[in-house]
């Protein structure tokens, strides 16, 4: 009998192991959840980049695009595939395209050094050092970006870093309105 309760240990061990690998194999490693495409981005007010200093300026993630389209990334100084991406960003912004950063858990100061060193391709930084932009986001981890509309609607979203230029155009493609016909006057 006390041989058997040595075991139980042992067998639950591999009873869990099963049930896991069970639900490993069922599971698609290329899921990427878009829970908020097609929904309006959150309001979540966060302090503005200003030099190595957070603040003291604050604005809303749903109003940093001024009514025109916008890339959201999440980025942070201390994520390698940040750094790789980084170049990409550069080059959207010399196509004119607004890209606002989140600097996701990271030190305003240490945002500041990442952005000297690798360049500025951001129309503003925002700073998140609680995280709480990218619990309202929806991120699971950095970086992160999403295509935003002019009203303010999620078109898009890339999970990981821009690497082809096909993921870039599919974002930039996403945010852009269709043409609206012009409102008529009926006498």
């Amino acid at each position: 009998m006390n041989r058997w309760l040595a075991l139980l240990p042992l067998a639950v061990l591999a009873a869990l192991a099963a049930l896991f690998i069970g639900w490993s194999l069922k599971r698609d490693p290329a899921f990427k959840p878009d829970a908020l495409v097609g929904q309006t981005i959150p309001e979540t007010v966060l302090p503005m980049l200003t030099g190595d200093q957070a603040g003291p300026g604050h604005l809303d993630l749903k109003t940093a695009g001024v009514g025109k389209p916008m890339l959201v990334n999440v980025f942070a100084s201390w994520c390698a595939p940040c750094r790789i991406e980084h170049p990409k960003l550069l080059a959207l912004k010399e196509r004119g395209i607004a890209v606002v950063g989140i600097a996701y858990k990271d030190e305003p100061v240490a945002t500041h050094a990442f952005l000297d060193e690798m360049g500025d391709p951001y129309s503003m930084v925002l700073v998140d050092r609680e995280g709480r932009a990218g619990l309202d986001l929806g991120i699971s981890g950095v970086p992160e970006t999403f295509a935003v509309d002019a009203l303010g609607r999620i078109t898009a979203k890339q999970s990981g870093p821009l690497l082809n230029d096909a993921d870039i155009d599919r974002l930039v493609a996403s945010m852009q309105a269709p043409p609206r016909p012009l409102p008529t006057a009926k006498p």
